[in-house]
């Protein structure tokens, strides 16, 4: 058990209806344990004894006496159940790289388990248990990421299902080893696969849905940091407070906004700027102005997303869909996740507007038609260019990101036949967001790197606490720029605080908040 390394602290006790997107990123990155309540694994035999009881009558199942795909007109006998669920798991492993990280590969198991805890898929219990001690194992099965069209990631999550049976290769104690060798020293045997095994393994959205949960964490985190970074920009530019005005916002009380119109102002507590507004500045630029909607609406459109997304990880989306209660085994289309998918294209379109406005706010920082600064903000005119080159670095950073929101769900095949004639492009949708998020925390980055430098050649500002927590952290990596020197090792010092989340923490003990 200590080949993972896997956090021996509380454990979380799963019961297939409950899991939370933090509680799936503590087990991903923390390597929390996890376990399984009683109640569900009670589901799971009954519904596991309701497949055999099926699969003796001989009435057609897909998946369980027939065969899958284009192929659900053949007859699977009992003698071949386990020939045929092995090979389901071989026939379908054919993803090609890039790899998924331990963190991702624990991200999806995680969301499988937790959707088998409701007991709609037949899958023997021994299966679903054996995904919790993978976890708690820190057994991490190698999965490759590209090869779904986003109708269950069929193509994709087979490697799981190898490894339990001691196929294929792992990650365990920080090597790569044969699957077989990582259940020995584990201490578990491999499994058989049964009746409807292999279709319960590999018919899943949780390597979307798993890794989405994980995109939608660092989303959410970097909607802080762009309250952070208007907040420090707007004391850069001395800007005017009166867009900050709550009475503004309650006329048009979207929650998002008045998140973010929230945290904006708790990191201005106690800043000069409300003593000394400069009555001629009636109206800042819109992306100074405009910050709260952006980024509340970028925060609207994560909460819908995040909110079809938990409905997914605590729900089936297994076809056929086994009935106990009802003694029935149901063809359906529930693996079909086009309603989070959606979200997912919706959030990278607004945080599109996040960056594009991000970047607005960093020109205007080095003009000084709106700053009264010099040009660039260098230090000496005469001997220092200053941060004129950056203005390059994000705003081609914009552009990949506005590529990149430009839609994908709807580009999809008719496949097996003509049968499966919709597809929603799920991983590479997840995939793209997550680049934009990680493309965005440089873009922030640039942003804070900017308004430090401000702040610096202004000097004496009584800035608001929360400001003054992401200056000094800013200032604890780069020192002001007195004279030219690389500018990439900056970025990345900056970019390298805020994607680790201290910048955040700096931020968050200044105001006294956890």
């Amino acid at each position: 058990m200590n080949g993972g390394r896997v956090d021996r602290g509380e454990t979380l006790l799963l019961d297939g209806r409950s899991l939370t997107i933090q509680e799936l990123y503590n087990v991903s990155y923390g390597k929390k344990r996890v376990s399984v309540a009683a109640a569900a694994t009670e589901r799971l035999e009954r519904s596991r004894k309701l497949v055999f009881e099926l699969a003796e009558q001989d009435q057609p199942v897909y998946g369980l006496n027939r065969g899958v795909g284009w192929n659900k007109d053949k007859k699977i006998t009992p003698s071949f159940f386990e020939d045929f669920n092995r090979n389901l798991l071989f026939s379908h492993h054919a993803a090609v790289k890039p790899e998924a990280t331990e963190e991702e590969v624990r991200a999806v198991l995680l969301a499988r388990l937790n959707g088998l805890l409701l007991g709609h898929t037949g899958v023997q219990p021994a299966v679903a248990l054996r995904y919790a001690e993978f976890l708690n194992h820190g057994i991490h099965p190698v999965l490759r990421l590209r090869g779904s069209v986003g109708a269950s990631d069929i193509t994709l999550i087979s490697p799981i299902g190898l490894a339990m049976i001691g196929e294929g290769d792992v990650r365990y104690g920080g090597e790569l080893i044969p699957a077989g060798e990582a259940l020995l020293r584990a201490g578990l045997e491999p499994l058989r696969m049964g009746p409807k095994d292999g279709l319960a393994i590999v018919s899943s959205n949780a390597v979307s849905s798993g890794i989405g949960a994980l995109a939608l964490h660092e989303g959410r985190l970097l909607l802080e940091l762009a309250d952070a970074a208007a907040a420090l920009s707007l004391e850069a530019l001395r800007g005017n407070v009166s867009t900050l005005d709550p009475a503004v916002h309650h006329v048009r009380p979207y929650q998002g906004q008045l998140e973010s119109l929230g945290g904006i102002r708790r990191l201005l507590r106690d800043s000069d700027l409300w003593d000394n507004q400069n009555a001629e500045s009636l109206q800042d630029p819109l992306s100074f102005r405009d910050a709260c909607q952006i980024h509340g609406a970028a925060r609207d459109s994560l909460a819908y997303t995040e909110s079809r997304l938990v409905t997914h990880l605590n729900s089936s989306d297994d076809n056929p869909c086994v009935l106990p209660d009802e003694g029935r085994i149901v063809a359906c289309a529930n693996f079909d996740p086009i309603v989070w998918v959606l979200g997912f294209e919706m959030l990278g379109n607004a945080l599109v507007h996040v960056s594009r406005s991000s970047c607005f706010r960093t020109l205007k920082l080095g003009n000084p038609a709106f700053t009264g600064l010099p040009r660039f903000l260098t230090a000496d005119e005469a001997s220092s260019i200053g941060l004129c080159t950056v203005q390059k670095t994000v705003t081609a950073l914009d552009a990949e990101i506005r590529h990149l929101s430009n839609p994908a769900s709807a580009d999809y095949y008719s496949l097996a036949g003509d049968i499966e004639d919709h597809g929603t492009n799920a991983p590479f949708v997840v995939a793209k967001t997550r680049d934009i998020i990680d493309r965005l925390y440089y873009v922030l980055a640039i942003e804070l790197l900017h308004a430090a430098q401000a702040i610096d050649l202004r000097g004496e500002l009584r800035l608001g606490k929360g400001a003054a927590a992401a200056y000094r952290a800013i200032r604890s990596v780069v020192p002001f720029l007195d004279q030219d020197r690389e500018q990439t090792k900056d970025i990345e010092q900056i970019y390298e605080l805020c994607k680790s989340g201290q910048l955040l923490q700096a931020i968050k003990s200044a105001l006294g908040e956890q």
